[in-house]
């Protein structure tokens, strides 16, 4: 019954400073109106709804201000570049900085791997990819190249 998540949305507090935010990351509008838009992730399957509000005070945690967004894993290898090239910092999380992202989330029995930066409002963006699916394994969060040292060891 139920074939994804259709629509998510965030507090903030410039509605035309984030419409310029979000299209840095190559997102289209897909309907816009007085204090709200909404932008494509996946035409005809998923949107990111931006709200103008005061709410955009609500203290951040992920539960209330976080969307973690889908890429492709041979993606991974050029994320920061992109990022960078669009003026769009990779924020610390998890203790890990910049600079040793991607990092690696041990969500046994999955694994994903993982960069976050955040928007003008500071909600926190998330780029994700599946890296293993069903597979048991007890490790310890880790960069994207200690994961592919581990893995290539395992081949």
């Amino acid at each position: 019954m139920i074939k994804g998540l259709y629509e998510a949305h965030l507090p903030v507090s410039n509605l035309e400073n984030s419409i310029e935010f979000y299209k840095k990351l190559d997102l289209e509008i897909a309907y816009e109106q007085e204090n709200l838009v909404f932008f494509w992730i996946e035409k005809g399957r998923s949107w990111l709804g931006l709200w103008e509000t005061d709410k955009v005070n609500t203290p951040y945690h992920p539960s209330l201000r976080h969307v973690a967004l889908q890429i492709d894993r041979e993606d991974l290898e050029n994320i920061k570049g992109w990022l960078e090239e669009r003026g769009i910092a990779v924020s610390t999380n998890f203790g890990f900085p910049p600079e040793n992202q991607p990092l690696v989330l041990p969500n046994n029995p999955q694994a994903h791997a993982a960069i976050y930066f955040k928007d003008p409002d500071g909600n926190s963006i998330e780029l994700i990819a599946p890296l293993r699916l069903d597979f048991q394994e007890e490790f310890k969060m880790m960069t994207l190249e200690e994961w592919e040292q581990k893995t290539k060891h395992e081949k």
